[in-house]
């Protein structure tokens, strides 16, 4: 059995092994809760805190082993797998693994998807029956998911999009979790917001617990009387999560407004503009860009750019720049985007086939020459692109024609809340 002890945090020094940290662990200011303690900013970061740091005593070491074992510059380096601080997050590349890694990828995806599965459940559960939530759980399983974005993503995503409809709230609430956190560290938001973010991914929904699962899971159009009971999660889910004093308000504050819209038309409030705070247009947007990818009892998942072509021709849903933001932070656009190139250059996204882990585009303009380009594809691939996508254009704002794409018919949603 491990020997813990809870010391104030002006007796911690370098080598002890932390266990925990007393009171909320969103008080405390490290993104992990159990690490070695090698570094001396994160030594000074934790004599900041007001609060009792538990030890693992059987699992410390001397400071000057610590020191020994890691020299100058080194600290930290080796050690940023185990520290707390959100590590930040990897340019992704496009080589190609060997099979046998994709496959063990995949798995290793699916575990923590698994467990994720567990975590989400169990969390409602406590919800519905008036527990309080369990806090090094939700740590825990945000931290895997931010370290599962850095190693594993594209596996990640393909996992959370194989949901049954048994599954489907609680998955969807790891999913929009995972997009959080990705759009967060895309946006290069401190780790703290970017904790709270993930966090509120996994409870946007709970408000649902109270709703049955034959309307939840309903496969043809629900009734009037059944859309305003769906209706009714944000601000049930918001009441409950008011009860449990350790939720940031951030949290609290997606769970109410991810199903504002831009120009005013969504509920509860009725919101616009930037009324809707950032977390809550964000959280919009995760959630609609996961139900569109996912088999629903009413509709077949659509493709990510498919999702993506849709969302962005919704006038009036979504903030449309941070809506670009987001396809940025998965590296995925719609067929038929005006985009704008790092060169200066713009260009027309087109289909990019089997391969969702490059772009191809159709250049055809100069902005900083004025003029027409002979027409010619580029495809940003590998780590190290030719260029990249910087922003986006409106039709109406370029003197030459713009390329036609067929993007194909445009489906209905029977239950559609988004």
């Amino acid at each position: 059995m491990r020997s813990l002890k809870t010391v104030p945090s002006g007796d911690v020094r370098l080598g002890m092994f932390i266990h925990g940290f007393e009171g909320s662990w969103w008080e405390h200011p490290f993104w992990r809760t159990r690490f070695l303690l090698t570094e001396p900013q994160d030594l000074q970061k934790l004599r900041r805190f007001r609060g009792g740091v538990i030890v693992d005593l059987a699992r410390s070491q001397p400071a000057d082993s610590v020191a020994g074992t890691l020299g100058a510059g080194e600290a930290g380096h080796r050690e940023s797998n185990a520290t707390t601080t959100l590590p930040p997050a990897r340019s992704r590349t496009t080589s190609r693994p060997d099979p046998a890694d994709l496959q063990a990828q995949q798995a290793e995806a699916a575990r923590v998807v698994g467990e994720a599965l567990d975590t989400v459940r169990g969390t409602f559960d406590d919800v519905r029956l008036g527990r309080a939530i369990s806090q090094e759980k939700i740590t825990t399983l945000v931290n895997d998911i931010a370290a599962q974005l850095d190693s594993n993503a594209p596996a990640l995503l393909r996992v959370l999009q194989l949901k049954s409809k048994h599954q489907y709230t609680y998955l969807h609430s790891v999913a929009v979790c995972t997009l959080m956190v990705n759009l967060a560290r895309h946006l290069e938001l401190e780790d703290e917001r970017v904790r709270a973010l993930g966090l509120a991914g996994l409870l946007h929904d709970v408000g649902k617990v109270a709703i049955p699962d034959a309307v939840l899971d309903k496969p043809g159009r629900l009734l009037p009387e059944e859309m305003a009971l769906v209706r009714t999660h944000p601000e049930d889910g918001a009441t409950l999560l008011r009860e449990d004093p350790a939720i940031p308000e951030l949290a609290i504050e997606v769970c109410l407004h991810h199903h504002e819209r831009w120009d005013g038309t969504g509920y509860p409030h009725r919101m616009a503009g930037e009324e809707i705070s950032l977390p809550a247009r964000m959280g919009a947007i995760c959630d609609v860009y996961d139900a569109l990818t996912s088999h629903r009892a009413y509709k077949r998942a659509w493709t990510p750019t498919r999702a993506l072509s849709e969302m962005w021709s919704w006038d009036g849903h979504f903030d449309q720049p941070l809506l670009f933001e987001f396809m940025r932070s998965l590296q995925l656009y719609p067929p038929g985007m005006l985009v704008r190139l790092a060169s200066d250059r713009l260009a027309i996204v087109l289909d990019n086939g089997r391969r969702a882990s490059r772009t191809r585009l159709h250049v055809f303009y100069s902005l900083a020459e004025a003029r027409a380009l002979p027409p010619h594809v580029l495809v940003l691939d590998g780590p190290e692109p030719e260029d990249a996508i910087i922003g986006y254009e409106r039709e109406e704002a370029v003197p030459v024609p713009i390329p036609a794409l067929d993007l194909g018919p445009h489906e209905l949603l029977a239950n559609s809340e988004l």
